[in-house]
């Protein structure tokens, strides 16, 4: 290659370093746009295997070592701005999301050359553990961060393929981002062998084929491992004796109840008519969206809606939202039977941020033992925390009724959707979604959607399907994010180790 001159750049071994930071900084870019089109909405999940690659060929084989993070900062940072501004929307907030992505990046860019050091010290025996573990690590730190949480978790990228995902039924999410960095690491370290004896002018370094070898073997046998537990899982499955035909109800109004209180009847009427076909098609548990009314249901209209559920022999499970005298916020459901009873009032737990103030009522997890079996809910963006349907996992719950809002933000929908699946399997319940004006889900205990549709706004509609109960017995329900805490240890162990020995490298 012939080299740039340009003045007071540096050119070693026929290369610029200008062209060098170039090179890495479009491998970086090439990275952000894997990783956006392995996830939803486009969902090319094989992509997950590669996405990682461009960046780690960049800062081990072409950076110059003071910008070794560069790629690394373009592409992760890049990606986790971008991906939640396709989820949230283009508004106000957007500006935290860059902000976010701008901090990821310093971090890359302030961190990876002292990696880079530890590796050519190494001579790279822990660069796929130490990868794979420091994501795991970093994903549970910012599994307790809002807005990010769990948003854009590697795990997303296969929701849709039941047959790979049944080990979270053990190790949870961070299980499955650890196969997935084992991967990605495994054939990055081939890539950066490949190009370093392809180009002269790549940063010099001493390794076998063999540990190549070696290393891609590690990767294939966990990714194998991980492949035979998912299998055996999922052909253990019982076959479904015992299932409830539910149905997901659209009402198709924009906005929350409490914002539309002109709506209140109209909205009643809408709900009334679709519970009512879904009735028709014998549904015994009937779910209406997020937010669908502006007033509490055991004070208001109270008559009213138990006379439905008596008509339609069903349980109707409630959403709603309350603003109390005292300026307390409400965002409730709650589940009447056929026989009008109300049943213990679940609060939003996870409030939505930025945005949403605090729930109230948040605290307590009820799970109704009814004739159809264990139930309970949960709401919105509590979804994105496997903590919500694991503690009612653990208090006895077989199905998980999931009502949601997702107006107002453009990407919201799709990016509940992988998350109801994942919290399907990590516990072993069935969870059935309905939204205001959106996408409407069926899931079976195994991340199997039953059936699922999305509604255009403002359209009420009826999803219906026979589902099956779930046992909510599953190690990860137990054991919680063991996995996750482990990679933390790691990344933490590895950091110290990483910093210790680069002190007084040049």
């Amino acid at each position: 290659m012939t080299a740039v001159t340009v003045p007071g750049v540096k050119v070693v071994s026929g290369i610029s370093n200008l062209q060098r930071l170039m090179l890495g900084a479009a491998l970086g870019i090439l990275s952000t746009i894997l990783f956006i089109f392995a996830f939803q909405p486009f969902s090319i999940w094989p992509l997950a295997f590669i996405a990682y690659v461009p960046i780690l060929l960049a800062e081990n084989a072409i950076l110059p070592l003071r910008w070794a993070g560069l790629s690394r900062a373009i592409g992760v940072g890049g990606f986790i701005a971008i991906f939640l501004t396709m989820v949230f929307g283009f508004g106000p907030i957007a500006v935290t999301f860059f902000i976010i992505g701008a901090v990821i990046a310093a971090i890359g860019i302030l961190a990876t050359p002292a990696l880079r050091r530890f590796h050519l010290r190494t001579n790279y025996r822990w660069f796929l553990l130490q990868g794979a573990v420091d994501l795991v690590g970093i994903e549970l730190i910012r599994s307790f961060i809002p807005p990010i949480n769990t948003h854009a978790f590697w795990a997303q990228t296969t929701y849709s393929q039941p047959w790979l995902i049944q080990p979270l039924a053990i190790f949870g999410v961070y299980g499955l981002s650890f196969v997935w960095m084992l991967i990605n690491f495994g054939l990055a370290l081939a890539a950066i062998m490949w190009f370093n004896g392809r180009f002269p002018w790549a940063n010099p370094l001493s390794l076998a084929w063999d540990n190549i070898k070696r290393n891609l073997a590690i990767a294939g046998v966990a990714f194998a491992v991980w492949l035979v537990i998912s299998f055996i899982i999922l052909f253990a499955a019982p076959a479904a004796s015992d299932t409830v035909r539910v149905a997901a109800v659209q009402h198709g109004f924009p906005k929350a109840g409490h914002l539309e209180l002109e709506t209140e009847e109209a909205r009643l009427t809408t709900l009334t008519e679709q519970t009512r076909l879904a009735a028709a098609e014998d549904a015994q548990l009937i779910v209406w969206p997020e937010l669908s009314f502006g007033f509490d249901p055991q004070v208001k209209h109270t008559e009213t809606l138990q006379a439905l559920a008596a008509e339609t022999n069903a349980y109707l499970l409630i959403g709603y939202g309350v603003v109390t005298p005292n300026d307390e916020w409400r965002n409730e459901a709650v589940m009447l039977t056929p026989t009008g009873e109300f049943l213990p009032v679940y609060g939003k737990n996870f409030a939505t941020k930025p945005g949403e103030p605090d729930v109230v009522t948040a605290g307590s997890y009820p799970v109704y033992q009814t004739p159809l079996g264990n139930l309970a809910t949960i709401i919105c963006n509590d979804v994105n925390y496997p903590l919500t349907t694991r503690t009612l996992a653990q208090n006895g719950a077989q199905l998980v009724t999931l009502p949601t809002l997702e107006s107002g933000a453009p990407g919201l929908g799709w990016e509940q959707r992988t998350q109801a699946v994942l919290r399907a399997v990590e516990s072993r319940v069935a969870v059935v979604k309905a939204d205001s004006n959106g996408i409407q889900m069926i899931i079976d205990p195994y991340g199997r959607i039953v059936d699922q549709k999305t509604m255009k706004t403002g359209e009420a509609g009826i999803l219906v399907g026979d589902v099956a109960l779930g046992t909510g017995n599953t190690l990860y329900a137990k054991w919680g994010n063991w996995f996750g805490w482990l990679g933390l240890v790691g990344l933490v162990i590895f950091t110290v180790a990483i910093n210790r020995k680069s002190k007084g490298a040049s």
